[in-house]
């Protein structure tokens, strides 16, 4: 039994992490930057702060934590209307984790977590899924911020002698999800006619509880230690298959146009949302195969299961709003 903190607990991977750990046995604690309903049953510490500058007062002395597992970050911002994105980012996204893997390790803390993104690395995959070895290719602020995560949390790992280990997801989805995959539902809740249908290329997804599932082995398993991990869905959906999915189990049918790539991508440039329509149409799969043969981890639900329990939640909860 592990005592692990967790930060950003209270959001969608928080939650399905921290039921994930109780639900092994392990002691949970969540640092949250505001409270959560009273009959979560999580342990809270607070921290209003920006950035965690003051987590060391908000660091409590109790029983001895083991792991960290961040998960708080600056996300991806599709409209970002900061003066310097790449500055903001960083002061979250690398001087934020930094500073806890910081306070963590001055308390005794063997290991952090820290959950990466495979933006860090690219936004396709140039024709073979890829690898945590891969040179990095960061196409923006949120992604070049993650890789500078990494970087320092390594380099501190290995000045301190604190235990790293770096989780890179795809789009995570499930229950309470938003942005994009959100909308994405609307549309097809609302019949909107969708020009995906000659879409061919795969993308790969997790599913949030797949990803909890995997972050129980990386903060608690001894084989995980310093190492760099991919996590996805066993299934790569090409976006019309997913489409199609989403559209069964939210009881819609999926109204798909056969519009070209090149039609897209000449909307794209005339709307200024050619890096959109880019990843949109290109090819994004992950290679698994290290945290699969390291841990022996393999994704406990498919991913259909995955979409048919998104799209449940959505049902029983967002009906009025999209309809």
């Amino acid at each position: 039994m592990s005592h692990v903190l967790v930060t950003g607990a209270n959001g969608l991977v928080g939650i399905a992490l921290c039921r994930a750990l109780r639900d092994a046995g392990h002691i949970v604690t969540g640092l949250v930057r505001r409270a959560t309903q009273p009959d979560s049953g999580l342990n809270e510490w607070i921290d209003p702060g920006p950035d965690f500058v003051g987590i060391d007062t908000s660091w409590r002395a109790e029983s001895q934590i083991d792991c960290v597992v961040h998960l708080a970050a600056r996300a991806h911002v599709l409209h970002d209307t900061t003066a310097n994105p790449d500055a903001a980012f960083h002061a979250t996204n690398v001087d934020g984790a930094l500073r806890v893997a910081q306070a963590a390790r001055r308390r005794g803390v063997r290991r952090f977590v820290f959950v990466s993104s495979i933006k860090a690395l690219a936004e396709s995959d140039a024709g073979r899924p890829l690898r945590e070895d891969d040179p990095p290719l960061p196409k923006d602020a949120y992604g070049r911020s993650k890789l500078a995560a990494e970087q320092a949390l390594l380099n501190f790992g290995k000045a301190s002698g604190m235990e790293v280990v770096i989780v890179r997801p795809p789009l995570i989805y499930g229950p309470r999800v938003r942005a994009n995959f959100l909308s994405l539902m609307d549309g097809i809740w609302k019949g909107m006619p969708l020009p995906l249908g000659l879409i061919e290329a795969r993308r790969s997804l997790v599913y949030v509880e797949n990803f909890a599932d995997a972050l129980v082995c990386c903060a608690t398993d001894p084989r995980a230690v310093n190492q760099c991990f991919h996590v996805a869905d066993a299934e790569a959906l090409t976006v019309a298959e997913l489409v199609r999915s989403l559209g069964r189990h939210l009881h819609r049918p999926a109204r798909l146009l056969p519009v070209p790539k090149g039609l897209l991508r000449a909307a794209g440039r005339l709307t200024g949302r050619s890096s959109q329509i880019d990843r949109l149409v290109g090819s994004l799969q992950l290679d698994t195969t290290h945290i699969r043969t390291t841990l022996g981890w393999k994704p406990p639900y498919s991913a259909d299961e995955g979409l048919a329990a998104t799209a449940c939640w959505y049902r029983s909860t967002h009906q009025g709003r999209a309809s």
